[in-house]
């Protein structure tokens, strides 16, 4: 699959062949839908916590005598059935949330994601990302010219949001791309499926290509 090249100006510079092993998968609802729930799953903060009729303070005297009063037999003020009393069948730190799920699925539904957005034309390929001021005017000028320019609609405006995959470690273009509202970034060899899914647009310099296809020989 081929697509467009832009520089630092917004222009288209020419095409590139985006690599079939990363980008030229079939989509795969199933799998997509078992690792993004996986990892919501394994995420989530098992805080809630519910009393048993054992845990709740008092009650350790029977209420009235067993017969003769004329009410109902009780022997305990804690019991369910009583206002302040244990709950039954409520949430439990004890139960765990947690899913398995393997690296190699993992992979391959990071995969299957990133050639969904390509096949809709949502990969954005630069021929090189860095800001080495720090700034976000700069950054932000990059994104108005691929609009004005490059002809992306509303590439990290007030409504897409993207997805920036630098290919090493950069602190400054980091900050630049920081203070845009709309748009993260992230080493490419960190990009997981939730980001990918969480965008609209996945920018990715030429350099970037080659650290994603290096994940795509790690699944083989």
């Amino acid at each position: 699959m081929e697509t467009n090249v832009y520089n630092a100006s917004g222009e288209k510079t020419g095409m590139v062949q985006l690599p079939d092993s990363v980008f030229g998968l079939p989509w795969n609802a199933a799998l997509v839908k078992q690792v993004v729930e996986a990892g919501r799953a394994n995420k989530r903060a098992n805080t809630a916590h519910t009393k048993d009729r054992g845990e709740v303070s008092g009650g350790g005297k029977k209420p009235w005598k067993q017969k003769g009063t004329g009410r109902a037999q009780h022997g305990s003020i804690r019991s369910p059935l009583w206002i302040g009393g244990g709950v039954t069948h409520g949430p439990r730190t004890e139960r765990v949330y947690d899913q398995k799920i393997n690296k190699r699925m993992r992979r391959k539904a990071l995969l299957v994601s990133l050639s969904g957005k390509a096949k809709s034309g949502e990969i954005v390929v630069m021929e090189d990302l860095s800001f080495p001021s720090g700034r976000a005017r700069e950054a932000h000028s990059l994104f108005c010219a691929l609009v004005m320019k490059g002809g992306i609609a509303d590439i990290g405006g007030n409504k897409a949001t993207t997805l920036v995959a630098l290919p090493t470690h950069d602190a400054s273009t980091a900050r630049a791309l920081r203070n845009l509202p709309r748009v993260q970034s992230c080493e490419a060899r960190n990009v997981t499926v939730e980001s990918v899914l969480g965008v609209k647009y996945v920018m990715v310099p030429k350099s970037s290509l080659l650290v994603l296809e290096s994940l795509a020989k790690l699944g083989q």
